[in-house]
């Protein structure tokens, strides 16, 4: 009875949060609890929600670039990609945008199969109940580009001094370059392997087609 209570409420959420602007994510949350434990190694969390239609296209397509190639194509699980990652024993990752979104607005770091099988199973939910722009805006907006900085509009103001709609498509991809570790990978102290993986996002952006490869999500 409880489990199945809890999955009533996790698809009211779900449903919910399909148009709703999120207040804060899991993982912000666990920020706030960090900084408020010992504020002189955590910081606080900063964040603004920013609807799409504000968002530059550049963006979007610097993560799909970066992190999901096939994210149009796919039911929330890249199959390609896991038995890639089972083959070579996890040396390499195989999370979809859409399992990171069911991490970070659900559930916490760290590696365990459990976590795995949640996760795994929030995302087919998010990939039938949400538009693919619904869940690529919500990873853009809970996605952590620092220490307490998550989401777009956040990383745009304190990395760049602007808007995120004002951004350009080299800041775009540096974001995107930092996704890996926004703690270890530095937006306003890029490191030459930051750089080099900016680079190789730019270049994926134009093979991609440029923007007009977000028709896709449609």
């Amino acid at each position: 009875m409880a489990a199945l209570l809890l999955l009533l409420l996790l698809l009211a959420v779900i449903l919910l949060f399909r148009w709703v602007p999120l207040p804060t994510s899991s993982f912000m949350l666990q920020q706030s609890y960090a900084a408020w434990q010992d504020p002189r190694r955590h910081r606080d969390v900063r964040y603004w929600w920013l609807d799409w239609e504000k968002m530059p296209g550049e963006a979007a397509l610097a993560v799909i670039a970066a992190e999901d190639q096939r994210f149009p194509d796919h039911w929330g699980l890249d199959l390609h990609e896991l038995r890639l990652a089972i083959a070579q024993r996890g040396a390499r990752g195989a999370s979809t945008i859409t399992q990171q979104v069911a991490k970070n607005l659900f559930l916490w770091s760290g590696r365990s199969y459990t976590r795995k099988a949640l996760e795994a199973g929030i995302a087919l939910l998010l990939e039938a109940l949400w538009p693919k722009q619904r869940i690529l805006e919500v990873y853009l907006n809970i996605a952590q580009f620092g220490d307490g900085i998550y989401g777009l509009n956040a990383a745009s103001r304190k990395f760049f001094y602007r808007d995120a709609h004002k951004m350009t498509a080299s800041q775009c991809a540096l974001l995107a370059a930092v996704l890996p570790n926004p703690v270890l990978y530095r937006v306003d102290r890029p490191s030459s392997r930051v750089r080099r993986s900016q680079r190789w996002i730019l270049q994926q952006m134009r093979q991609l087609g440029g923007v007009s490869y977000l028709d896709r999500l449609q």
